[in-house]
């Protein structure tokens, strides 16, 4: 959840920190803090609200020379979002401060045992524990030895960044069960939460793994293990484009993420589609034949959008591929004992790659055999690097809270899956061809969509003032109401639930009135004919109807008070476009009732703690 950010090097490090912070933003806005080191003098300022906030009151001119600092934006878990709960937390003596990303769960026994000793606490937070905790060893020890100490007694997840006054060359930093990386400048190096916080300053990063500390100067960094026996780490040059993460003229972040689909579907489709042979190329799975003819089973595993992704992927693999496939909340998986044999495959789904659930159940799955595999945006993530193999989706650094484009490029990757799986069961060359070429037509289908964007502002702005929406769909366009759904509650703060349409009769239907907004994904298919039956369901109870359905099809305005087209594709294909126009809906609903689109209250982008 939280972002976290430390510097140490010959520039302003006050300036650096709270530009990073912004970076960092999405994952937590509820407080913010920043630290600096003054030759020897911490200055620490945090605000409750946003970084905005905090920069009203922060005194640039009397710490501006600070070359090290730490700084942090956080997602609430213990105490409320107030100043005194904002991060940094400081020990008694004032001379040491910690920032932290993640939940020490023995937090309440560690603070028992420190007050005992006479340590004050002044928050509610978990932190603070670790303040005091290498407080009680630094008498003994070096503030890197102390940081050992003091971690052996942690129980639960961290990453964290140690500063001390009587050491401002230094910051030490370790993880375990939150991101971290390093990035490594010329005489200056950066500790942060993500790559997105540092790529303005250098693009070599190193990526810390679960157990390792380092200690940050500016003319280097060590790393070791608890054991203090240095680890030798290779460093990697990130290829993320710095421009991609403005917003270009666009009001919002989501907004323009929205727009760039057509671009990053074409990302996750670059040489990966072999025309001539009507297959898709996914070297990154590292399966061989042998593998995939032994297949018995394959399993999802996601949180919230990357959820709503591998449903699609159920439908689609079982149809095209005939292979059983099961869809598992990550939260749920591990707590449950499941059932793993010989002949599974896991596949997680995780824009960020550090998503602490579907991190947890990775490990649960590789810890009973299995292989696991993943499908992630963010290269060398946790996920990246712990999975057998995987695909990136290429979306780039996506910064809006509420995921529109990696979704659909979660998608694009689950469609090409499908087609490498199918083909080498039993697809035939002219059924992947059709698939192909579809493939190939998306991204220039999906300007088309967005062409619809005034449309979609129109009904957004007649049901804005609206408090329920219902989603509906069938087979395929299921998930797709499932997800446009989330996206109206995440961002507008509407009510809205998603049904597979026939279960309507089951409970939603006593819902339906003339105030009850209801979205059908009735694109032409097989169960077309069913899903117009649901709609005329609708009609009888004066309920207001909005049709997302395929282009040419008049026949729907009997049906609909408003219609949203699509292009016509192969019915595997069609939730990457349905879903667009219901993320729009979601985007202007959200702009109409004056609402925080990038930032939507109690939403981080990136899940980091369970």
């Amino acid at each position: 959840m939280c972002g976290i950010a430390g510097y140490v090097g010959s520039k302003s490090a006050p300036e650096l920190i709270i530009n990073a912070l912004k970076r960092l933003e999405y994952r937590g806005y509820d407080s913010s803090g920043i630290c600096v080191n003054c030759g020897g003098k911490l200055v620490l300022t945090k605000k409750a609200g946003k970084i905005s906030a905090l920069e009203g009151i922060l005194d640039y001119g009397s710490i501006s020379e600070c070359r090290a600092g730490v700084g942090h934006t956080r997602w609430a878990t213990h105490g409320e979002p107030n100043d005194v709960n904002a991060h940094p937390h400081a020990d008694c003596t004032g001379e040491l401060v910690v920032v932290h990303n993640g939940i020490i769960e023995n937090y309440r026994d560690l603070k028992d045992v420190l007050i005992k000793r006479g340590h004050i606490f002044k928050s509610e937070t978990d932190t603070e524990v670790l303040a005091h905790l290498i407080e009680q060893y630094l008498a003994d020890h070096t503030l890197p030895e102390a940081v050992i100490k003091c971690l052996s007694h942690v129980e639960g997840t961290y990453g964290l960044v140690v500063m001390h006054a009587k050491h401002p060359e230094l910051l030490v930093a370790a993880r375990k069960g939150s991101p971290l990386i390093l990035g490594v400048g010329e005489g200056e190096m950066m500790v942060a939460s993500d790559v997105s916080a540092v790529i303005d300053h250098t693009r070599n990063v190193i990526f810390l793994e679960d157990g390792e500390i380092v200690e940050l100067r500016a003319d280097g960094y060590r790393i070791y293990g608890q054991d203090m026996i240095g680890i030798a780490k290779a460093v990697e040059s990130v290829d993320w484009d710095i421009a991609s993460i403005g917003r270009h003229g666009f009001d919002h972040y989501m907004l323009k993420e929205i727009f760039e689909q057509p671009e990053t579907i074409g990302n996750a489709l670059r040489g990966r589609i072999m025309a001539d042979q009507a297959m898709a190329r996914l070297d990154g799975l590292r399966l061989t034949d042998e593998e995939i003819d032994g297949i018995r089973r394959i399993i999802f595993i996601a949180c919230g959008t990357s959820w709503h992704a591998g449903l699609v992927a159920e439908y689609l693999i079982e149809e095209y591929a005939r292979i059983p496939v099961e869809v598992e909340y990550a939260s749920e998986f591990r707590y449950r004992k499941p059932v793993l044999q010989k002949g599974d495959i896991v596949i997680t789904i995780s824009q960020s790659g550090e998503t602490a659930d579907t991190l947890a159940a990775l490990r649960e799955a590789k810890a009973k055999g299995v292989r696991v595999l993943g499908i992630t945006n963010v290269v060398g993530s946790t996920i990246a690097r712990e999975s057998d193999g995987g695909v990136y989706i290429y979306a780039g650094p996506e910064i809006g809270v509420a995921s529109t484009k990696a979704f659909t490029s979660q998608l694009t990757v689950i469609s090409l899956l499908t087609l490498f799986l199918a083909r080498k069961r039993d697809m035939s060359f002219s059924e992947g061809t059709a698939l192909v070429n579809d493939l190939l037509r998306l991204p220039e289908l999906v300007k088309s969509v967005l062409s619809e964007c005034e449309k979609v502002r129109e009904i957004a702005a007649f049901y804005g003032s609206r408090n329920n929406f219902l989603y509906l769909g069938r087979g395929l366009n299921f998930p797709v109401a499932l997800e446009g759904a989330l996206k109206l509650k995440e961002i507008s703060y509407i009510h809205a639930e998603g049904y597979p349409a026939a279960e309507m009769k089951h409970g939603p239907i006593a819902l339906i009135d003339e105030e009850m907004p209801v979205v059908f994904i009735a694109t032409r298919d097989e169960i077309y004919s069913k899903i117009v039956s649901n709609m005329q369901e609708v009609r009888a109870r004066r309920g207001r109807i909005i049709a997302i359905a395929t282009e040419g099809d008049m026949d729907i305005y009997k049906h609909a008070d408003h219609v949203i087209f699509i292009p016509d594709i192969h019915r595997a294909l069609v939730p990457i476009l349905a879903v667009i126009p219901l993320q729009l809906l979601s985007y202007y609903v959200a702009v109409s009732r004056g609402c925080d689109v990038d930032q939507p209250r109690n939403l981080a982008k990136s899940v980091t703690v369970e």
